[in-house]
C-alpha cells in the first residue's frame, strides 16, 4: 500500500510539473513561431493532399524537403500546361515552406504570367471564357503574392514583385482601375524600399508608378527631384523625362524644349528622349508639355514637316477584343 501511495505521489508530482510548464512552453512556442524559427502546424487538408509518407516526413521536421519534391511536381504540371494543378501544388508548397521567397514568387509568376499568356492563345475555349481565364489568372497571381507578403512582411523582393506586376502595362486591363493599380504598385515599391535591403532600382520604380497616378503629381515631382539630386544611376532617360513632364504639369508656361536641352545636353538628344517618351502610350506615362516641346525642337533642328514625329501615330492602347478574338 505504501509503495502504491509513493507511486501515486510521483505521478501527481509529474503531472503538476507538466501542468506548470505548459503555459511557459506554449508562450515559447508562440514566440518562436512569430519569429519564423518554428513553422506553423500543418493543416489537415495539406497533410491529406501531400500523402501519408510525405506528411510523416514533413511532421518530422523535413518540410523543405517535401516542398522541394512538390516543386519538381509543379514544374512537370507546368510543362503539361495543367494550370489548376500548378496552382494547387504551389498552395501546398507554401503551406510547407511559408518563409521561402522563391516559392511565392514562382507560384505567382506561373499564375499571372505563364497561365495568363496561355489563355490568350488557347483556341479550345471561346473568347469570353479565355478572356475571363486570363484576367482570373492575373488576379490569383496578385493574391498569391499578397499572401506571401503577409507571411513575410520584411521581404523586399516580394513587395517589389507585386509592384512589378501591378505596373506591367500588359496586365493593367485585368485590374480594371488603372489608377488604383499604379497607386498600389507605388505603395508596394515603397514598402520594399523601407525594408532597408532593397536594390537601388526599387525607389526609381516607385517613382515610375507614382508618376502615373492621377492626382498625385506633386508627390511624384518631389520624389523625382529627390532622386535626381541623388544622381548616379537615377539619371535614367525615363526619370529625366518624367521630371520634365511633372515640372511642366506644375508650371504649364515652362519652356519645355529649353528644359529638355538642359537635362539631356543638346537638341538632338532632347528630341530623341522626348520622342521616345511620346511613343510609350501603352505604359500610361503622363505627357504634359511633351507635344509642345517636340514641336519647338523640330523647329530648332529644322526637321522637315514630312519627317515630323506627329506623322507617326502612337501605338493604340491594348485591345483585349483583338487579343481574345475567335
Amino acid at each position: 500500500m505504501k509503495r502504491f501511495v509513493k507511486y501515486a505521489l510521483v505521478v501527481l508530482a509529474l503531472l503538476g510539473f507538466g501542468a506548470a510548464r505548459m503555459p511557459y512552453e506554449a508562450g515559447l512556442h508562440r514566440e518562436l513561431r512569430d519569429a519564423g524559427l518554428f513553422p506553423p502546424a500543418l493543416e489537415i487538408g495539406t497533410r491529406e493532399k501531400i500523402g501519408q509518407t510525405s506528411s510523416a516526413v514533413a511532421l518530422g521536421g523535413l518540410r523543405t524537403l517535401v516542398a522541394t519534391f512538390l516543386n519538381l511536381r509543379a514544374f512537370t504540371f507546368f510543362t503539361e500546361q495543367r494550370w489548376a494543378d500548378v496552382e494547387s501544388t504551389f498552395e501546398m508548397i507554401v503551406d510547407l515552406a511559408p518563409r521561402t521567397r522563391y516559392y511565392w514568387e514562382t507560384g505567382s509568376w506561373h499564375m499571372a504570367y505563364n497561365a495568363a499568356s496561355y489563355y490568350i492563345n488557347d483556341s479550345k475555349l471561346p473568347p469570353l471564357r479565355r478572356r475571363e481565364a486570363w484576367r482570373s489568372s492575373i488576379l490569383r497571381g496578385r493574391a498569391f503574392l499578397e499572401r506571401g507578403i503577409r507571411n513575410n512582411p520584411d521581404d523586399w523582393s516580394l513587395h517589389a514583385n507585386l509592384g512589378f506586376l501591378l505596373s506591367d502595362s500588359n496586365k493593367l486591363p485585368a485590374f480594371r482601375d488603372t489608377n488604383e493599380a499604379f497607386a498600389a504598385a507605388a505603395e508596394a515599391y515603397r514598402m520594399a524600399a523601407e525594408t532597408g535591403r532593397a536594390l537601388g532600382y526599387v525607389r526609381r520604380s516607385r517613382f515610375y508608378a507614382l508618376a502615373r497616378v492621377e492626382g498625385r503629381e506633386n508627390e511624384a515631382l518631389a520624389l523625382a527631384r529627390e532622386l535626381y539630386a541623388a544622381g548616379g544611376m537615377n539619371h535614367t532617360p525615363t526619370l529625366l523625362v518624367l521630371l520634365l513632364v511633372l515640372e511642366a504639369h506644375e508650371n504649364p508656361s515652362m519652356d519645355v524644349a529649353g528644359r529638355a536641352i538642359e537635362l539631356f545636353g543638346d537638341e538632338s538628344k532632347a528630341y530623341e528622349a522626348l520622342g521616345g517618351h511620346w511613343r510609350r502610350t501603352r505604359e500610361r506615362f503622363p505627357v504634359h508639355g511633351v507635344a509642345g516641346g517636340l514641336q519647338a525642337l523640330e523647329q530648332k533642328l529644322k526637321i522637315p514637316a514630312e519627317n515630323s514625329i506627329f506623322n507617326e501615330p502612337p501605338a493604340p492602347p491594348i485591345d483585349l477584343d483583338q487579343w481574345f478574338r475567335e
